[in-house]
């Protein structure tokens, strides 16, 4: 047997530079590391590249193959970077990524960086017009994407085929270009909801990245060490699971694009190996809930992106013994962790988010930004090598949002103000309370209730609109009462594709309800907590399908079914289950219940070729063993 040698940047590595302040706040330090990490990472995937060129960088899952070795994938992406210079691509540059999960898409986030610029992974699943607008706010000077997916981003950038452009890449030199880049460059550009209606756009300094993948006390990185991106590119979980591989010499394995059910999620996990893994918080509860023993490959289960259920993480710790699980906590603005902890049984609940991750502080402070006692309710404010550099074209923003930071020696840095409430124990882990603000937090997404509103508030037949997290049987979902301008009508299905054409998918309201008037507090002010009540919905009247109600066994079964995790009375075979309020998550229920019903294996892309009770009907008929079987 091979040992395993498990890897430490240490101080002798090039992503990191002692400069931890000795200065101490005043309440004798705060928990977290100094900014340390002054690394670039494209420099560190080619010292990896150097040292193991042999080794598989990144495959695609399932498909058998042998993928890239870091020698291969630093070849193509030089020769990609030197294609990317000639088009006109500069130092300080942005760069669009309109990819799906892939191969190619790792060898084209690396080549940007060795260009110095910075990539901006755009989210298919969003709109067509949303993903513009980010072009467009980014200031993109151009956009990598293939023939198929190039229709709908055209604008004043360069468009770069992948499949179109070939021959030329391949004969561009195979070395890296000569240009330079410092750890204060920008590596990508990751936006997120905004309370006007206008996403905001967060630069990351590559030594956010290093700071999160180099010499991190929250995860155990070996040689051997298999991630899985699984995460969307646009959001920042995909930082870990990229970086983390490739700025280790470790092995990036690609799920491919679309939405596997729990059983092809556990079982490729444990067929390809993967030792590390990351979870949004919903998918981590039904996996615990499902097929977690499979997973028998994991060392390392990471989760987050909302609270997570102690009960569920205790079912986790017992079916994988021997695992390491641990609970991330951080905003977009300092890239991607800013508090970890390592759970362990038996589970603590309410569950901590840990003590601040290396390269970051976690300041507890109150509204004169001076440190509250331990044990007392603050406002997180994260610092260190992980803040973004503020948000593109918005400087008011910026100012509101990434203030001076009081408590370094290192002048010209900020600390960035969450909006969560927490609390620091006398162990030093904090707890999470809640919000301090109006923003929603729906299956691990950030949602400003505002940009939603705007969308409701800019068609004239809408006098006034209010947006609220409202809980369901399937989870938190999205929930929006509207104000008629009066003597107006609203017309509901033409609001539903204003949403839809605006907003991504997370953001629109699983239920839109009419008011002749929005209930008031004693003090005037719109009475939130009574919208956010708990509530059975009816069926809604913007949808694209007539009623048809069940009418046979099978169907009344599955409409039963939708019934209780959606939330939704009277649904009929025809209705889209998205449009009724369902999301990816609540489809994988739906499509585990009706599997471990029928004894059948019916995925998640089969569901989504037909979203309706009579489309899952007649797949289930199809796939239900015959009684010779």
């Amino acid at each position: 047997m091979t040992a395993t040698t498990h890897r430490q940047a240490g101080k002798d590595s090039p992503a990191y530079e002692d400069t931890r302040s000795t200065q101490q706040s005043p309440d004798g330090g705060w928990p977290g590391d100094e900014d340390g990490f002054r690394g670039v990472v494209h420099d560190l995937v080619t010292a990896e590249a150097a040292r193991r060129p042999g080794t598989t960088a990144v495959r695609m899952a399932g498909d058998g193959g042998a993928g890239l070795t870091y020698a291969g994938l630093e070849e193509r992406s030089n020769r990609l970077a030197h294609h990317l210079v000639a088009t006109g691509v500069r130092p300080g540059d942005v760069v669009g990524v309109n990819l799906e999960r892939s191969v190619e898409v790792v060898v084209t986030l690396l080549a940007i960086l060795k260009c110095g610029a910075a990539y901006l992974a755009l989210d298919l699943r969003y709109p067509a017009s949303r993903r513009r607008d980010v072009l467009v706010d980014a200031g993109a000077r151009a956009v990598v994407t293939r023939a198929a997916l190039a229709d709908d981003l055209t604008g004043r950038h360069r468009t770069i085929l992948l499949d179109g452009e070939d021959e030329v890449i391949g004969r561009c030199p195979p070395t890296s270009p000569d240009v330079r880049a410092c750890a204060d460059d920008v590596a990508y550009v990751a936006y997120t909801s905004g309370s006007t209606g206008k996403p905001k756009g967060a630069p990351v300094p590559h030594a956010g990245v290093t700071r999160l993948a180099v010499e991190p006390d929250y995860l155990d990185i070996a040689d051997d060490d298999v991630f899985l991106l699984f995460a969307p590119l646009a959001f920042d979980a995909s930082t870990l699971e990229i970086w983390g591989a490739l700025c280790n010499g470790c092995t990036l394995v690609v799920q491919p694009p679309g939405e596997p059910s729990l059983r092809e999620l556990a079982s490729g996990v444990a067929e390809e190996g993967v030792t590390i893994l990351w979870l949004t918080a919903g998918l981590f509860h039904q996996m615990a809930d499902g097929p977690v023993a499979e997973m028998t490959s994991l060392r390392t289960l990471l989760a987050g992106g909302d609270v997570l259920s102690p009960s569920h993480a205790e079912r986790v710790l017992a079916a994988l013994p021997g695992v390491r699980l641990v609970n991330g906590y951080g905003p977009t603005e300092n890239t991607t962790f800013t508090c970890c902890g390592t759970v362990r049984s038996p589970v603590e609940s309410p569950l901590p988010i840990g003590r601040a991750v290396r390269g970051t502080r976690a300041y507890v402070l109150d509204e004169h930004l001076e440190p509250v006692p331990d044990g007392a309710v603050g406002e997180l404010y994260a610092a260190g090598s992980g803040v973004a550099l503020g948000y593109l074209n918005r400087p008011a923003l910026t100012a509101e949002r990434f203030l001076p930071d009081p408590y370094t020696a290192r002048p010209g840095r900020r600390m960035y103000r969450t909006g969560d409430l927490v609390r620091r124990r006398t162990d030093g882990a904090i707890d999470f309370l809640g919000r301090a603000d109006k923003q929603l937090k729906i299956r691990g997404f950030r949602i400003e209730p505002g940009e939603v509103e705007a969308v409701f508030t800019a068609d004239d037949t809408v006098a006034d609109a209010v947006v609220v997290g409202q809980s369901s049987p399937g989870g938190k979902i999205l929930a929006a009462f509207v104000v008629p301008v009066p003597g107006r009508t609203p017309d509901l299905v033409r609001l539903r594709t204003a949403l839809s054409d605006r907003l991504p998918s997370y953001a629109v309201p699983g239920s839109v309800t009419l008011l002749e008037s929005l209930p008031l507090t004693a003090n005037g002010k719109v009475d939130r907590a009574e919208l956010e009540r708990p509530r059975t919905r009816r069926r809604p009247d913007d949808l694209d399908a007539p009623l048809r109600l069940p009418a046979d066994p099978l169907s009344r079964e599955l409409a039963s079914l939708w019934q209780e995790v959606l939330g939704v009375e009277g649904i009929g075979v025809d209705d889209d289950f998205f449009q009724l309020g369902g999301n990816s998550l609540l489809a994988v229920r739906i499509v585990e219940q009706v599997n471990s019903a029928h004894g059948i294996d019916v995925t998640m892309r089969q569901f989504y070729l037909d979203p309706t009770v009579t489309g899952l009907a007649a797949t289930v008929a199809d796939d239900a063993p015959s009684e010779e079987e």
